[in-house]
């Protein structure tokens, strides 16, 4: 299985999502007052990027810029803007928002609120209760909107089949080398939690790229450990599972699960990789 060319563990942390609820868990930041006290909690285990969904006042999600720029200048003015500072992912899921202009609203943002990277899924899904769609023309506009401001595609492959569709992004220029993908894998109607299937979407990844391991509910640990022990990096936070154990007793809190990860890397002797050192292989720079 490839090894990411960092050499090191590239923890990326994905603190709310679009789905968990106060009502679900209360460990979910779901203000943007919450959100960004937590990513500037968790900097402490080494955290290197945060994707992140925006929820407005009320806790519910929202597509809209101003929020984006609000948790973005949250987080800069305390972590700085230097080539040592977070490297910050926004989403432009299509899970609950449609259309092309809500979507990538949020790719209009510049200067010190401007994003390094941006969620790029390569193709629809159906999670268990919704589908998230994204036309080969959505893709395609997406990816032109982040290249003209400057945003790097966050690749989301949920299947084989996504990273496919990448190498076809690449050859017609839609996208460009050094790529960052973050496999999925646990969701009902995509590739299923196992060695097999990770194995072999790392095997088809195209030169030049990163990947990371997460995995949908009780998936997450699993889908972790298995990139931590083949050279990838980690995808953990609630947004993909709220549960401590695919048991289901406790509830996780981020500090929980990041906590774990960190130690899960210090038993095996992995060095952790700093926003410098992606921002480095990723040729990100500094957001100045």
């Amino acid at each position: 299985m490839r090894e990411n060319s960092t050499g090191k563990l590239i923890i990326n942390f994905t603190p709310t999502g679009l789905i968990p609820t106060k009502e679900m868990t209360p460990h979910v930041p779901t203000t943007p007052l919450e959100i960004i006290e937590e990513v500037l909690e968790v900097r402490k285990y080494d955290v290197s990027m945060v994707h992140l969904h925006a929820r407005g006042q009320e806790g519910r999600p929202t597509h809209e810029k101003e929020v984006y720029a609000e948790i973005i200048h949250g987080i800069r003015e305390v972590d700085g803007w230097g080539d040592s500072a977070l490297v910050l992912c926004i989403s432009t899921s299509g899970r609950i928002w449609k259309d092309f202009e809500r979507r990538s609203e949020c790719l209009e943002l510049t200067g010190r609120v401007r994003p390094d990277m941006a969620s790029l899924t390569l193709s629809s899904l159906n999670f268990n209760r919704q589908a998230s769609i994204n036309s080969p023309q959505m893709i395609q506009m997406l990816a032109q909107k982040m290249r003209a401001h400057g945003i790097k595609p966050e690749l989301e492959a949920f299947d084989i089949g996504m990273i496919n569709y990448a190498k076809y992004l690449h050859r017609k220029g839609f996208i460009d080398s050094p790529f960052y993908f973050n496999l999925i894998l646990g969701n009902i109607a995509c590739a299923q939690a196992n060695i097999l299937n990770l194995g072999l979407m790392v095997n088809e990844l195209p030169e030049g790229s990163v990947w990371a391991a997460g995995g949908v509910g009780d998936a997450q640990l699993k889908m972790n450990v298995n990139g931590m022990i083949n050279g990838g990096g980690v995808r953990v936070g609630l947004e993909d599972s709220i549960w401590w154990t695919p048991k289901r007793q406790k509830l996780a809190t981020n500090i929980d699960l990041l906590r774990r990860i960190h130690t899960i890397a210090q038993a095996l002797d992995l060095e952790i990789a700093t926003p410098k050192d992606v921002r480095a292989i990723l040729g990100l720079g500094a957001n100045e």
